[in-house]
């Protein structure tokens, strides 16, 4: 079963959370056993699985990225958005969830984030469950 999130970014630099959308369409297929892939189409974002509890975490590792990687330090790409590719290679565009008894085996505080790094914009997530 493979199904597309649809992702709105507000922000140039954004976590959203897609825990809630993956596990809806794990629901939607009926698979009790097996493997969730979640994989982002993008040169520009990224996929990540951080805690969820505490939205100032994910803020943390935003805010850190971009210090890690500025906007703006003089890159051979000149599209103004190498910090993005840059942020993304970090982050990477895939996982994997295995799944038991019909969810997703994440930890007590994990969520599944879409990693925005040149928004805003509206973007795709591919998810795959594969029954095993």
């Amino acid at each position: 079963m493979i199904k597309y999130l649809n992702v709105r970014s507000r922000q140039r630099n954004e976590f959203i959370d897609i825990t809630g959308e993956v596990e809806r369409a794990l629901e939607d297929c009926g698979i009790a056993e097996g493997v969730c892939y979640i994989y982002v189409p993008h040169t520009t974002a990224g996929v990540t699985i951080n805690e969820g509890a505490d939205p100032a975490v994910a803020r943390d590792i935003v805010n850190n990225l971009s210090r890690l990687v500025p906007h703006d330090l003089g890159y051979f790409h000149r599209e103004g958005n190498a910090d993005a590719h840059i942020k993304s290679s970090l982050t990477g565009v895939g996982l994997h969830v295995p799944v038991e008894a019909g969810k997703l085996t994440l930890g007590t505080w994990q969520s599944i984030y879409f990693c925005e790094f040149d928004g805003p914009r509206h973007r795709r997530c591919v998810v795959k469950i594969i029954q095993g």
